[in-house]
């Protein structure tokens, strides 16, 4: 679907309990939020016990929508201090009944010609391009870190009785534990957001093989569910896909590069952010020497001016470049090809409200 106002995407979004967990309770919710210059996309699965499982996921996405909605500060901060908010929210709640719950959480922020994914957790972000499928997120749990350490292959890790213990969640501590990072939107690029009872059981070959059929979203989410269920469905499952139909310009401020080592705590990741903000202070002192040169040196007015112009300029051309250079390349080896490249469609499904949503189908 597309929702009203949003030229530059259409995504499909569909959450089901799978094929073997009892009550017939889904712990997974999902989140599709349209917003100005692009919108705001997450899943979470609760863990922690049906009532509190679900509980946790609902209040988490809540949490996330209404606090980015709310702020004004930088989009790439603000995604951090929403995670934040979805974190201190869950632990607030996490009292009585529901001690211990938490849930993860996987998010995806467009804005513009930019992607910018926040990841706690073992769900996952996927970026289809062209005939490449790239895993963008790496879980969070023991598993996950025996097989980057070589201990333990992919095969191993899928059938491990451990492959569901996360080591980072929502609501966990105090302060969250978060990978926070960006990289630049190409038309054509279809984005995966799920949760691991899609991951875990659908291979990335046989993702690769389904997000590249030339399909709306609507329908892939719909094969990419029944593949999951066709595979034993052993937990919940929710995917969320979207589409990018055209290339835009990338926004003016600094896109956060991958940590390669892990996450990170919400602070020392927003420390890092503002750091960022040095580049902005420099150029404003630019411009006010040049002004203050032009008032005080009334003789040199002229060559003070195009002297500090051209210079603001050129950092400006600059940082530019730069940007787009580290935005474009951060994508590493993929993990997924397939042998003859398949294009993925690139027309809009047809318009339909806006949605913003937690489900529980």
């Amino acid at each position: 679907m597309q929702a009203a106002g949003a030229s530059n995407w259409s995504y499909g979004l569909l959450t089901d309990v799978g094929r073997q967990r009892r009550g017939g309770v889904n712990q997974d919710a999902a989140l599709a939020l349209n917003l100005p210059q692009g919108g705001l996309f997450a899943v979470a699965d609760g863990m922690g016990g049906h009532a509190a499982g679900e509980l946790a996921a609902t209040l988490a996405l809540e949490a996330l929508s209404s606090h980015y909605l709310s702020r004004r500060t930088s989009p790439p901060a603000r995604l951090a201090e929403a995670v934040q908010a979805a974190n201190v929210s869950v632990l607030r709640h996490a009292v009585g009944e529901y001690m211990g719950m938490g849930t993860t959480l996987i998010a995806a922020l467009i804005d513009r010609g930019a992607l910018m994914i926040a990841h706690v957790g073992d769900s996952r972000a996927y970026l289809l391009r062209g005939s490449q499928l790239h895993r963008l997120t790496e879980d969070h749990s023991w598993v996950s870190e025996q097989v980057r350490l070589g201990h333990l292959t992919e095969e191993e890790a899928r059938d491990h009785q451990w492959r569901s213990v996360v080591s980072n969640a929502l609501g966990g501590e105090e302060r969250v534990r978060l990978e926070l990072f960006g990289l630049r939107l190409c038309a054509g690029d279809r984005v995966l957001l799920c949760s691991d009872g899609l991951s875990s059981v659908v291979t990335d070959t046989e993702l690769l093989e389904l997000l590249a059929r030339p399909l709306v979203p609507d329908s892939v989410v719909r094969c990419l569910i029944d593949a999951a269920n066709d595979a034993g469905g052993p937990d919940n499952i929710t995917a969320l896909v979207i589409d990018v139909q055209q290339d835009q310009h990338l926004p003016t401020y600094n896109l956060p590069a991958p940590q390669n080592s892990g996450p990170d705590y919400v602070d020392a990741l927003l420390s890092a952010q503002r750091g960022n903000s040095l580049n902005t202070y420099l150029l404003l002192m630019l411009a006010y020497f040049t002004l203050l040169g032009v008032i005080l040196l009334p003789g040199q007015r002229v060559l003070i001016a195009v002297v500090g112009t051209a210079l603001l300029a050129g950092i400006l051309l600059i940082q530019r470049l730069a940007l787009i250079r580290r935005a474009s390349g951060q994508l590493g080896r993929p993990s997924a090809v397939l042998e003859q490249a398949r294009s993925v469609p690139t027309r809009p499904a047809p318009p339909s409200t806006p949605q913003r949503s937690t489900h529980d189908t």
